[in-house]
């Protein structure tokens, strides 16, 4: 079960133990966008279960990046616009599959059987409605920007600006609680993104895992993203090793050899 924190009026984060996910939702006057649907039908339908209970108002949906846990449980708000990247919808038909037959194993190794089952059993929906640098969506009264930076924690990443709010829905562009992930991220164009999120001045950055933050902890991010993008020039100078820039990155735990070479 999730949580809702009231970030601004008619802006919303729902917070998840599970993973640390972070999802939002943005109501206007006519109508109301879901950014993010969690990593199975049933995330997906306590999720419109919990939007129900906030806004009547018709819904959409926007997906940050195609990771299963952003993007696995669209089915449940169907029939509705679902907005993304143009390129999110090419990586969920082309990794969707995968995903789903690599978290159902890892949670029944884990012994939750009942989330590995959700997840074998979802049907992944895909956007349909897609997005190149720039979309303004007209919530009734209140205007919503879906922007890409470019490639950085993938290469699709939307960011979701509330600009009358001063709220930005970062995706997993910023995380909080735990260090960013790297699997298949553009670690050389990461810091040019926060830098797109910094130039929006929005005083408030929900991350798409852990709680809201500020742009000071934007900036601090950055410095180390960008140590890891000067890790990775390097490494393709033939400065470094790779595995001696995985030594000297501010996250190797979490950085791998394989994003060294994007």
């Amino acid at each position: 079960m999730g949580r809702w924190i009231d970030v601004a009026d008619g802006v919303l984060v729902r917070r998840y133990e599970e993973l640390d996910l972070s999802v939002g939702l943005v109501v206007g006057g006519e109508r109301c966008l879901v950014i993010d649907t969690g990593g199975d039908a049933g995330q997906g339908a306590e999720l419109a279960a919990a939007v129900r209970e906030v806004t009547p108002l018709p819904w959409s949906v926007v997906l940050t990046h195609a990771h299963f846990d952003h993007s696995f449980g669209t089915e449940a708000f169907l029939p509705c616009q679902v907005w993304a990247h143009d390129r999110c919808r090419a990586q969920l038909v082309a990794t969707g599959a995968d995903q789903r037959e690599k978290w159902a194993r890892h949670y029944r190794e884990r012994g939750e059987h009942e989330v590995a089952d959700r997840i074998e059993a979802v049907r992944i929906a895909l956007p349909d409605n897609l997005v190149g640098d720039r979309q303004v969506l007209d919530l009734g009264g209140r205007d919503v920007a879906l922007l890409h930076f470019g490639p950085a924690h993938s290469d699709h990443d939307l960011v979701v600006h509330v600009p009358d709010a001063g709220v930005v829905f970062a995706g997993d562009l910023v995380e909080q609680g735990a260090p960013p992930q790297f699997g298949d991220a553009y670690p050389q164009g990461w810091p040019a993104a926060l830098d797109g999120i910094l130039a929006l001045d929005a005083p408030v950055v929900l991350p798409g895992h852990g709680e809201p933050v500020d742009r000071e902890f934007v900036r601090h991010q950055r410095a180390e993203l960008a140590t890891v993008a000067e890790l990775c020039r390097a490494v393709g100078a033939g400065e470094l090793t790779a595995e001696q820039a995985v030594e000297r990155s501010p996250f190797p735990e979490k950085f791998t050899l394989d994003a060294l070479a994007r």
